[in-house]
């Protein structure tokens, strides 16, 4: 194993994404992650169904669950529920985004697991939080962080239709927060010898999201107007179209610094004198007359000329609008560490990595998302069980080995 979490024992009993995502994240870090899953399998194996049809492989899982191991058991028998409690008892860290109330009626709710392992980090994400009347309301992320939160009213423009959130948005947000909070608590430990609970939730994620939004609004009282394209304030900060099609954004925050350079590479410096423009007051006044002169001249050419007028301007600050397919091509893309290589029994699988790099300790993926219980007989060996006792947990359904993706 490599990566900061070698050596760190994880159980996770997660569902769909944000659950499953923290304890991705520390899976690629290095940890030990055993993934409790029940007979049928994580509902997140949906997806390749949902979304490929009959494609041989899952993106989505594979995503959130590669370098785990995977026991399957059935939580509401005696034998699986006890299986499940041992595997908690020998662990650092205990994941879950199961709601308080099925926590609960397992005996696994984070009171009592709490005081019965105090060494242990007990990480629990919910939907809305664990306070409050909707401390046990069901979530996704486009319901608690995309929608209930403030997002999806934010991005709408007036009189028009919500967008529709990318998948797991707020889910793999809400999972680096999660892991985070592993990594502080594990942290604290160190210290003090105790573990603790430690929470986080979509809904206040997505609150977190938007952050500058709500506390203008708590601590000025008045919300922060939306920005529509055609009426910036800051015509330097805005999104254009090249002549070819392609879009891109400017991002001149600071009006005085970043207006000369926009104006030279425009091939307008006469600008900067122009009554109509002097100033960012004036500039503001006069936004919409001075966009609609900005679309105008970025008409006249295609984004490769563009890039290369741009490139003149050390102080003229900008981004291509990529599509997925011009993300991939781009250079960044290739450069970031974005990408990584998973090993998949044969040779390897390139998937998306998580967005953080250890230059002491650096972590590599061990290996392809398990299939159901793929590793049922070996954690229940590692857990003391003989072949006897493991065949007869097989045997009664409290455990299952069934292996499939």
């Amino acid at each position: 194993m490599s990566g900061p979490m070698t050596g760190v024992k994880v159980v996770e009993l997660g569902v769909w994404i944000a659950g499953p995502a923290t304890g991705g994240i520390l899976a690629d870090w290095g940890a030990d992650v055993v993934k409790i899953a029940p007979p049928s399998g994580d509902p997140a194996r949906l997806f390749q169904k949902i979304l490929g049809g009959d494609l041989p492989t899952n993106p989505v899982f594979e995503l959130d669950n590669r370098s785990k191991r995977s026991i399957a058991l059935d939580l509401t028998s005696d034998d699986g529920l006890g299986i499940a409690i041992e595997l908690i008892a020998d662990a650092d860290v205990f994941v879950t985004n199961l709601r308080i109330g099925a926590l609960e009626r397992l005996g696994l709710g984070a009171e009592s697991i709490c005081e019965r392992f105090p060494r242990l980090v007990y990480c629990h994400i919910t939907g809305y939080g664990r306070e409050g009347d909707d401390a046990d309301r069901a979530a996704y992320d486009v319901a608690a962080f995309w929608s209930r939160s403030g997002i999806a009213h934010l991005l709408t423009e007036p009189g028009g239709d919500p967008p529709f959130q990318r998948g797991g948005m707020g889910d793999h947000s809400t999972g680096i927060s999660g892991a985070a909070a592993v990594s502080a608590a594990l942290f604290a430990r160190e210290r003090s010898g105790e573990g603790q609970l430690v929470s986080t939730s979509l809904f206040r994620q997505g609150i977190y999201t938007i952050g500058f939004d709500v506390n203008i609004l708590l601590m000025w009282g008045a919300p922060m107007r939306l920005g529509i394209r055609t009426t910036m304030g800051n015509p330097c900060i805005n999104n254009y179209t090249a002549g070819c099609g392609r879009r891109f954004w400017i991002v001149g925050l600071e009006g005085d610094r970043h207006w000369p350079p926009l104006s030279r590479a425009v091939g307008h410096p006469e600008w900067m004198e122009d009554e109509r423009f002097i100033s960012v007051r004036e500039r503001s006044i006069n936004s919409t007359e001075l966009i609609a002169l900005l679309d105008e001249v970025f008409a006249t050419r295609t984004m490769d000329e563009w890039e290369e007028a741009f490139a003149t301007e050390p102080e003229f600050f900008w981004a291509p609008i990529n599509d997925l397919e011009s993300l991939l091509a781009d250079p960044a893309f290739q450069s970031s560490g974005a990408m990584v290589e998973v090993p998949d029994g044969a040779s390897s699988t390139l998937m998306v990595a998580t967005p953080i790099d250890f230059a002491g300790t650096p972590w590599e993926p061990r290996s392809t998302a398990p299939g159901i219980g793929e590793h049922t007989r070996e954690v229940l060996t590692e857990m003391g069980r003989s072949d006897e006792e493991i065949e007869t947990l097989l045997a009664s359904g409290a455990a299952t080995e069934d292996g499939s993706d």
